[in-house]
């Protein structure tokens, strides 16, 4: 084999601090040039791309997770944006959350959406007008929705931080954005904690993350929709009906939304039609306190309230919505007590907390035929033997970047190195083959959503970049 003189840039420097990409370009040896040559290629390639992906969605200050759809910055994007742009400017990793954390309401909410005045105010429904934030008191002072998304904000503070501690001690990244993370979590442990039961509640499903997940059927079936006459979509304009929630899905977003909004956001188990204690946000917020007793430490607080917060919200969070039936944790709707039996991959994703006690059974669940875990990837985001399983539209059969991380990371958590290798590759090789794609087909690996997707780059370049 002769060796090969193509060139390809080097992996960056992760103690820049400065805004841009670092490291020069470099020749690999012939050494290099084995028979995994093209394979070799190929990810450097998908590397040059997801950087690339990041740079085009940048702004300044935040990055929107695709230009034409979602033309704005969202709370938990931002999250799983900041993991990977820790490996190419950790400065800005930084600047991605304490942007978001600036437009933070006095309640310690964060909210979903931090709207950029630069772009048209009906580029996206629902715009500003809709959520009349400014309006309420104790909001910032920049236009933002009234409702949240799963809080990893903590977990990926810290990962931040983890990627260069000398930039972020010199920029005081971590005594900044601590005060604001506790008070996030104290926002959701007690106006969120609609039953007393010591679990947060989402009142919307948007909130969730997982939108028009199956999971959320049977309570949003008591939820009169608005007429879609009565309001204009913008998702339309840019990604295909198919492969989007309904306008009956729209009708209840926007009834929920707009009642929430009138009632000045204020939160009681009464005034939500809509309440559920959700796998996925209580299994981060655990996973976000721990994060935060690691912060404390750093910074020189008591690590132990954390320590302590982690635990309780792991028992609880185990006692309430696990069920040993399911292999799984299941939401539980706070208005009647029961669990909605719906197998999503919400289900699995507790498997981020530490110490989490039922780790193997969720393992043995995501292998099972309902996830497929060695075949399927991303992860479906609901169960593959369920009858109404739709590989193709948004969170009710499609697989999600994020939650396969999230998964991945749970995996290497809880001592199973091998299946977090398979799923790491299984993903690389995914996006190699389709683009950084909103989400996927779990079984064919067929793109689907809005192309040049953040998360999707973001946490390509983290799962490029694990030792």
């Amino acid at each position: 084999m002769t060796a090969c003189t193509e060139r390809h840039p080097a992996a960056p420097d992760n103690n820049a601090a400065g805004e841009g990409q670092k490291g020069m370009p470099i020749e690999h040896s012939m050494t290099a040039c084995t028979e995994r040559h093209d394979v070799r290629c190929s990810l450097e390639d998908l590397d040059r791309s997801a950087r690339r992906v990041l740079l085009t969605n940048w702004r300044g200050h935040s990055t929107v997770p695709a230009a034409r759809l979602y033309p704005h910055q969202w709370s938990w994007d931002s999250a799983f944006v900041a993991i990977g742009l820790r490996h190419l400017s950790p400065a800005r990793a930084q600047r991605e959350l304490e942007s978001l954390f600036g437009a933070q309401w006095s309640d310690g909410r964060l909210p979903h959406i931090v709207f950029d005045p630069h772009v048209p105010a009906d580029a996206y429904f629902p715009g500003p007008s809709f959520w009349r934030s400014t309006a309420v008191p104790g909001a910032p002072g920049v236009p933002t929705s009234g409702i949240i998304q799963p809080p990893a904000h903590a977990l990926a503070a810290w990962l931040t931080f983890q990627a260069d501690p000398s930039t972020a001690r010199a920029r005081g990244f971590l005594p900044r954005l601590y005060p604001r993370l506790v008070a996030w979590h104290r926002y959701l442990t007690t106006r969120r904690d609609l039953t007393g039961s010591g679990l947060m509640c989402v009142v919307h499903p948007w909130e969730s993350g997982m939108d028009n997940s199956p999971a959320w059927d049977a309570p949003l079936s008591r939820i009169t929709p608005v007429p879609s006459t009565e309001f204009t979509r913008r998702d339309l304009n840019h990604a295909a009906a198919a492969e989007r929630p309904t306008d009956t899905d729209y009708g209840r977003y926007v009834r929920l939304a707009r009642d929430y909004r009138d009632a000045g956001y204020a939160d009681s188990l009464r005034g939500h039609a809509f309440a559920v204690e959700d796998p996925l946000c209580n299994a981060l917020l655990a996973a976000g306190e721990h994060a935060l007793a690691a912060i404390a430490a750093e910074i020189g607080h008591d690590p132990q309230p954390h320590r302590s917060a982690a635990a309780r919200l792991t028992h609880t969070l185990t006692t309430i919505l696990y069920d040993a039936g399911a292999g799984m944790f299941l939401p539980r709707d706070a208005h009647t007590g029961t669990h909605l039996r719906s197998h999503s991959v919400g289900g699995l994703m507790p498997l981020v907390v530490p110490d989490l006690p039922v780790a193997p059974e969720l393992i043995k669940t995501a292998l099972s035929d309902r996830f497929r875990l060695r075949d399927a990837c991303p992860l479906p985001s609901y169960d593959l033997t369920a009858a109404d399983h739709d590989p193709g539209r948004y969170w009710r059969g499609p697989g999600w970047v994020n939650t396969a991380w999230l998964f991945w990371h749970g995996l290497r958590l809880h001592g199973e190195p091998a299946l977090a290798d398979d799923l790491r590759q299984g993903l690389l090789d995914r996006v190699r083959d389709a683009g950084f794609r909103e989400y996927f087909d779990p079984l064919t690996g067929t793109g689907h959503g809005t192309d040049e997707f953040a998360w999707t780059a973001a946490l390509v370049l983290d799962l490029l970049r694990v030792p």
